[in-house]
């Protein structure tokens, strides 16, 4: 059975996210597409915070243009602030996008074939038994009752003229911390019971920050199995993970 691996929270790390595929067999040393069947699985926020988010995007995209069924990017909360400040530039857009790590580079060298490609993204999808998102957030809910009317309900968001719609939907998806403390698992389990499959998948917050004083690395199953943590705080000095998700079960 082929592979499933994912990704999240690369935040303009474009030598990291490189040197991680290269070692997986996803890509050669050209950086072109050698993962056969596997599947690649990149959980949003691509750019802000980091050295080079337009890369990131232009690579990624190059990817999923080499192997369109293999390589599936979800929309993250970076992507859609990074949206509402090229589309409207308004100054309280302009103002958050700078607080969370905006890079006036990675505005000035998107291009217009980017910001289509952006306004197109998924939201969440199921790959087997994995539900993965972005965030870990319980406003999904609030787009729909399946994932596909989720995907449909964010797509009218996303080519929407009105500015106040992408500020609710980044606002959505800067929810976080759903799935831990009391009645995280219940949160958890409602969403699975609601959109299918047996485990969450998420980036947004950071490992260390769900794990708190138990020691560990890598990626974190939590709330009873039912969730599973990916972003391991690469902006912050921690590491970029790639995670096989049958490794992880």
């Amino acid at each position: 059975m082929p592979s499933s691996y994912a990704i999240s929270d690369i935040h303009g790390h474009l030598d990291d996210l490189r040197t991680a595929l290269q070692r997986a067999g996803l890509i050669d040393a050209d950086g072109t597409w050698s993962g056969g069947t596997s599947r690649l699985l990149v959980l949003g926020d691509l750019l802000d915070r980091g050295p080079d988010g337009v890369g990131v995007v232009h690579f990624v995209r190059m990817l999923q243009e080499q192997a369109p069924d293999q390589v599936q990017v979800l929309l993250g909360n970076h992507e859609i602030l990074t949206l509402a400040v090229w589309l409207f530039g308004e100054d309280d857009f302009t103002m958050a996008w700078r607080r969370n790590g905006g890079v006036a580079t990675d505005q000035s060298g998107l291009t217009a074939e980017d910001i289509a490609w952006m306004r197109s993204l998924p939201a969440m999808t199921r790959v087997g038994d994995d539900l993965l998102m972005h965030s870990d957030s319980t406003a999904y809910v609030e787009w729909g009752r399946t994932v596909d009317e989720v995907n449909q309900t964010v797509h009218r968001l996303l080519h929407s003229e009105d500015s106040d719609t992408f500020r609710e939907a980044w606002r959505a998806l800067t929810q976080r911390r759903r799935f831990v403390g009391p009645g995280g698992a219940e949160r958890a389990q409602a969403m699975l019971a609601r959109f299918g499959g047996s485990r969450l998948v998420h980036g947004h917050s950071i490992v260390a920050t769900l794990r708190g004083p138990t020691p560990g690395h890598g990626a974190l199953s939590y709330a009873g199995g039912l969730a599973l943590a990916i972003d391991g705080g690469r902006y912050d000095g921690g590491p970029l993970l790639l995670v096989e998700l049958s490794q992880t079960d």
